[in-house]
């Protein structure tokens, strides 16, 4: 939005005390976030994932979610987290719904699991005991869950 942030320092240009440092640095951050959260609000309509940006899965994809859910993995995330949407591409479409996934923030069961399972941030995978944070690639999926497609990285 050209001009967004110029219209929002107008009133500020005037000050210039430490003090008022905080201030100034807090209401340029939640302008910010009223002039970035709209469109996206809007878009995503309150769903999980968008499934119109999702593409169709891969047979890698599908075998990799089938591998890890075999193997006792979970991964750990929230609705509104744009990490875990990230995750959720990654694996496409079908796959999405093959995986081990626990919606943390839906419903008091889920929020319950992930309390019980002390998951600080998101998405949060747990397997055999091990615990990584954050977007994992399906290469790095494959070598740590032992997953062994016979192709060499290729989707």
């Amino acid at each position: 939005m050209p001009g967004g942030f110029d219209r929002l320092l107008r009133p500020l240009r005037g000050i210039h005390t430490r003090t008022s440092l905080p201030w100034t640095l807090a209401l340029i951050a939640a302008g910010s976030l009223v002039l970035g959260s709209g469109a996206s609000a809007a878009d995503s309509g309150g769903s999980s994932t968008s499934n119109a940006a999702i593409q169709p899965s891969t047979n890698r994809q599908k075998a990799l979610a089938r591998h890890l859910k075999q193997k006792g993995a979970v991964v750990y995330g929230a609705w509104w987290c744009p990490h875990c949407n990230h995750q959720k591409e990654l694996f496409g479409l079908e796959a999405i719904e093959l995986l081990p996934y626990v919606e943390c923030d839906k419903d008091d069961a889920g929020r319950q699991q992930c309390q019980k399972a002390q998951v600080k941030g998101y998405p949060t995978w747990d397997l055999n005991g091990e615990r990584r944070l954050g977007v994992l690639s399906l290469e790095e999926l494959e070598i740590w869950s032992g997953y062994s497609s016979g192709s060499s990285g290729r989707r």
